[in-house]
């Protein structure tokens, strides 16, 4: 330790997404190659002597108590703890956080020294993870609110990459092992008596670590969802989701110096004859053991909702990645004008 294909794989994984802006510390980190970058985690972030890093991953991160606000953090696994290693401007983009990161730097704020902190998860605090939906992202549960982070990878191999590291230094942890399983019935392995409905797909590891996958009923409860946003505009048996990705929306600022632009995190999904833009609650459901009432707002909020047919056309841009994509949209008030005009001109 360090192999020379962990120190090729992590420096390869090392690079912020080009349409994020950090700080000047992370930017310092994501110029760390190969064997100075193990060196960096071991004099600066490792809390233990003897730990190894095993994976890195730059993502967008939310924690459970404060939902709005999404950051970019560098998250490095080790065979002891998870660290997210954040932007320092994080502390002070809201002002309730005051008691969930206690700030003691106050005096560099001001100099040319560039802080960063360090949330720390330790493996045998972590008590489940939830894959979302097309693996689009994942949060990781510890025993308090305190310890809930959500990894919005925005990106399934990223995310796979992840939970199959995760497994694999699990393992190497010393539990004691669970006792052993009483013999249960099919219904009760396999779903909840009280409400009727299947439980999602729970695989627990030998390291007694829930990973929780997502069902189908969770697909038919977005297409049941989304049926209902469109105003019974079409039988729910036909609707069918053909594509669910977390997305940015581009809010351009005409007013500011640089003509610059803000990006929305936003849920996309596409049916067969609509196209949707929700924003979605990532770190609240499923309900934390500890929470004593749901959260403030639903999972799923509709922010926009177009017709396929009124789609005009779709300007693509030439980057790689990520992609920008402008849909053009006909803005006809009357939206069945021209189907009114045929059978008025022709008759019967």
């Amino acid at each position: 330790y360090p192999s020379e294909l962990l120190m090729q794989k992590i420096t390869e994984d090392n690079q912020i997404p080009v349409h994020i802006h950090v700080s000047v510390s992370l930017q310092y980190v994501a110029g760390l190659k190969g064997r100075a970058l193990v060196e960096f985690f071991h004099s600066n972030i490792a809390e233990v002597e003897n730990e190894e890093l095993r994976h890195l991953m730059w993502s967008s991160v939310l924690f459970y108590k404060t939902p709005s606000v999404e950051v970019m953090a560098c998250v490095l696994l080790s065979t002891k703890a998870i660290y997210f290693l954040l932007d320092d401007s994080f502390i002070h983009a809201d002002e309730h956080q005051s008691d969930f990161w206690n700030k003691e730097n106050s005096d560099c704020e001001n100099s040319s020294f560039h802080l960063s902190c360090c949330f720390v998860l330790k493996l045998n605090d972590l008590q489940s993870v939830n894959v979302g939906l097309f693996d689009q992202y994942f949060r990781i549960t510890g025993h308090s609110a305190d310890h809930i982070v959500t990894c919005l990878t925005r990106d399934s191999y990223n995310t796979h990459t992840f939970i199959q590291q995760l497994m694999a230094v699990l393992s190497l942890l010393a539990r004691t092992p669970s006792p052993e399983p009483v013999d249960k019935d099919f219904y009760s392995e396999f779903g909840s008596k009280s409400t009727g409905k299947m439980e999602n797909y729970e695989l627990i590891h030998s390291s007694r670590v829930k990973f929780i996958y997502p069902n189908e009923e969770e697909i038919g409860d977005l297409a049941f969802l989304v049926a209902e946003k469109m105003d019974g505009l079409t039988n729910l048996p036909s609707l069918n989701i053909l594509l669910y990705v977390l997305a940015f929306q581009v809010n351009h600022l005409e007013g500011s110096a640089q003509n610059t632009s803000s990006l929305q995190p936003k849920t996309l999904i596409l049916t067969s004859s609509d196209l949707f833009l929700f924003d979605e609650d990532y770190i609240s459901y499923p309900l934390p053991e500890f929470a004593k009432e749901p959260p403030k707002s639903d999972k799923y909020q509709l922010a926009d909702g177009r017709r396929i047919r009124d789609l005009d056309r779709v300007l693509m841009g030439y980057q790689t990645y990520p992609q920008a994509l402008t849909f053009v949209f006909d803005d006809v008030q009357n939206q069945d004008l021209m189907q009114n005009l045929t059978l008025d001109h022709f008759g019967d």
